[in-house]
C-alpha cells in the first residue's frame, strides 16, 4: 500500500510540472501541433434571412366615391405601363350631368350676348338724352326753353345713364356666371377621366381586390396594388452588432426557395429597434417573373475581403495585455504580441506582429510557456473551428 501511494504522488508530481522541467529529467518534451503563418484570402460574410417585399408599392384608388365598377381590364400578375387603363366606372350621371352643364353654359353665353345687346341699346339712349339735354339748355340760355323742359331732359339723360350702369353689371353677372359653369364643367370633367382608373406607374399588379359591380368607397381597401418596375427586394433584420460591417453595394447571395440569385445591399439600417437590438436591411434582387412578395429568402452577405498573414482562431491567446500567439522557435515556445483584424473561416487576420512561415501553435494551452521545451508536429491546414 505504502508503494501504491509513493506511486501515485509521484504521477501527479510528474503532471503538473512544467513541460521544460519534464523534459531535464529524461521524459521526451510533449508534442503540440503547429500550423504554418501563410498569406492567405480571407472573406467576412453575414448571413440573414427574411421576406420578399417590393422595393416600392403604388396603391391604386378610385378618386370617385360612390361609382360603380362596370368592368376590371387586369389581373394578379399582369404587367402594365404607366397610365394603363385598368378598371371603368359607371359615367351614366356624370353624363347627365355633363349635358345639363352644357345646356346651363348656352343659357350663360345667350345671357352674355342679350346683356351686351342692352348696353348697346343703353348707350344710344344715353347718347340721345345727352343730345336732347344739351339742346335744352342751350334753349334755356336764349329763353326759348323753359325750366319744367330742362329738369325733364336732366331727369331723362340720368334715367339713360342708370340703364346703361344695369346693362354693364348685367353684363359682368352674367360673364361670371358662365365662368362658375365653365368651372362646374372642368371638375365634371376631371370626374369623368377618374372614370377610368388608370394606372400611376408601370410594374406588375400584385393584387386586385377591384370587382364588377363593387362601389367605391373613399379610404377602402385599395383596388390595385403594384410593384413598382417589377422590382422585389429582401427585407432582412440584423443584429445591431453586424450593421457597422455593412455598406451599400455589398454582394449578396440570396437563396429563395431551389433559386439563387446574386444581388447587392441596396439599404443599411438606419434605425435599430430598440427593443429587439434588431435593423431592417434591403438587398436588391434582379427581375425575376418567379419571385413573389411574401416568399422566405436567405441571403449571405460579403462585408470585407482581404489577403494577408492569418492562422487559426484557435492559435491566438488572449490576455489583459492584449492578443498573442506561441510559436515554435527551434524546439522552444516562444509568446509573439500580434495586433488581430478580420476572422473569416476560422482564421484571423494578422496585421503586425507575425511574419509567413512561422511555426504557430495550432491549439494555444496555458500549460505552455515561454522556453518550454516541445516536439512541433504539423497539423492538418483546415482549422478546427473553420467547420
Amino acid at each position: 500500500m505504502i508503494r501504491l501511494a509513493a506511486l501515485s504522488v509521484f504521477l501527479v508530481l510528474s503532471a503538473a510540472m512544467p513541460a521544460h522541467a519534464q523534459a531535464t529529467q529524461g521524459n521526451p518534451p510533449p508534442a503540440v501541433s503547429v500550423v504554418v503563418s501563410a498569406v492567405r484570402e480571407l472573406v467576412d460574410t453575414v448571413e440573414v434571412t427574411g421576406t420578399l417585399v417590393p422595393r416600392e408599392e403604388v396603391l391604386v384608388v378610385s378618386e370617385n366615391e360612390g361609382v360603380r365598377i362596370v368592368d376590371v381590364l387586369v389581373e394578379e400578375g399582369d404587367e402594365v405601363r404607366e397610365g394603363q387603363i385598368l378598371a371603368r366606372l359607371s359615367r351614366d350621371l356624370l353624363d347627365a350631368q355633363l349635358a345639363q352643364n352644357a345646356a346651363t353654359l348656352a343659357r350663360a353665353d345667350a345671357s352674355i350676348a342679350q346683356a351686351r345687346a342692352q348696353i348697346v341699346q343703353a348707350e344710344a339712349a344715353g347718347l340721345e338724352a345727352k343730345q336732347a339735354l344739351d339742346r335744352a339748355r342751350s334753349l334755356r340760355n336764349s329763353g326759348n326753353a323753359t325750366e319744367a323742359v330742362l329738369e325733364q331732359r336732366i331727369s331723362a339723360a340720368r334715367s339713360a345713364e342708370g340703364r346703361l350702369a344695369a346693362a354693364r353689371d348685367g353684363l359682368s353677372f352674367a360673364v361670371a356666371e358662365k365662368a362658375q359653369i365653365e368651372a362646374q364643367k372642368r371638375e365634371l370633367m376631371v370626374r369623368a377621366e377618374r372614370s377610368e382608373v388608370k394606372a400611376p406607374r408601370a410594374g406588375v399588379i400584385s393584387r386586385r381586390t377591384a370587382r364588377i359591380g363593387q362601389m367605391t368607397v373613399a379610404g377602402g381597401e385599395p383596388l390595385f396594388r403594384i410593384v413598382a418596375d417589377g422590382k422585389i427586394e429582401l427585407e432582412a433584420e440584423i443584429l445591431e452588432t453586424r450593421v457597422a460591417s455593412l455598406a451599400e453595394g455589398q454582394a449578396a447571395h440570396v437563396v429563395v426557395g431551389n433559386a439563387t440569385y446574386e444581388g447587392s445591399v441596396r439599404l443599411v439600417p438606419a434605425e435599430i429597434d430598440r427593443t429587439t437590438r434588431l435593423g431592417k436591411l434591403r438587398v436588391a434582387l434582379p427581375r425575376d417573373p418567379a419571385l413573389r412578395i411574401g416568399a422566405f429568402a436567405r441571403a449571405t452577405i460579403e462585408t470585407a475581403r482581404r489577403t494577408a498573414i492569418a492562422v487559426p482562431v484557435t492559435a491566438i491567446v488572449y490576455a489583459d495585455a492584449g492578443p498573442s500567439v506561441q510559436v515554435v522557435e527551434g524546439s522552444k515556445i516562444a509568446t509573439r504580441p500580434v495586433v488581430t483584424g478580420l476572422v473569416a473561416d476560422g482564421y484571423v487576420e494578422i496585421r503586425e506582429g507575425l511574419p509567413t512561415d512561422q511555426r504557430v501553435v495550432a491549439r494555444a494551452a496555458a500549460f505552455l510557456r515561454a522556453g518550454d521545451e516541445v516536439r512541433a508536429i504539423l497539423a492538418p491546414a483546415t482549422p478546427a473551428g473553420a467547420r
